[in-house]
């Protein structure tokens, strides 16, 4: 089931128009045109094999991220419910601040009308350093409970297209 998500995600941050359309006929304005940036600047967007943690990798000459997906028709996500969720997300962190990468979770709330997905990232001792910094502060990471559980709230995320419309005003100061 969560593969259609993965796929969904996939093809929009690839620009593909039928993607980008079905997305967009329910938002308003700003988050139609933060998916439509997608058109003119997409993203190389590769599915990984197995469960390493990570479900995507989205690859483009400004930025890359590895991206592990979650959907839920419930707004709250608790990896305390299976501990392996939580072994996955402090591997990708250790892997991410080792490559100097944000290590991302795309939560998509199924039924939702406008932008349902929401992006976080995990939190990680190394701060990251140039634009990869500013985008790391930008990102609001996965929240922990004091047990040290990760609990992901889908309305405390950054909505995707707010996230591609700063990649892009980001983008065209480089330039």
């Amino acid at each position: 089931m969560g593969e259609i998500y993965e796929r969904e995600l996939k093809n929009l941050l690839c620009g593909d128009e039928k993607a980008l359309h079905k997305m967009t006929r329910t938002g308003d304005a700003d988050e139609k045109n933060g998916y439509m940036l997608l058109k003119d600047n997409p993203f190389l967007v590769i599915r990984a094999a197995g469960s390493l943690g990570v479900d995507i990798v989205a690859l483009r000459w400004d930025f890359s991220f590895p991206i592990e997906v979650k959907s839920s028709q419930t707004d709250v996500l608790r990896f305390s419910s299976n501990p392996r969720l939580s072994e996955q997300a402090d591997r990708m962190a250790e892997d991410c601040s080792r490559s100097c990468l944000i290590p991302m979770y795309a939560f998509r709330l199924k039924g939702f009308k406008g932008d349902p997905w929401r992006v976080f990232s995990l939190p990680m001792e190394r701060e990251l350093e140039g634009r990869m910094g500013m985008l790391q502060r930008r990102i609001p990471p996965i929240e922990r409970n004091q047990n040290g559980n990760y609990i992901m709230r889908w309305q405390d995320g950054l909505k995707l297209s707010k996230l591609l419309s700063y990649l892009d005003y980001v983008s065209g100061t480089l330039e």
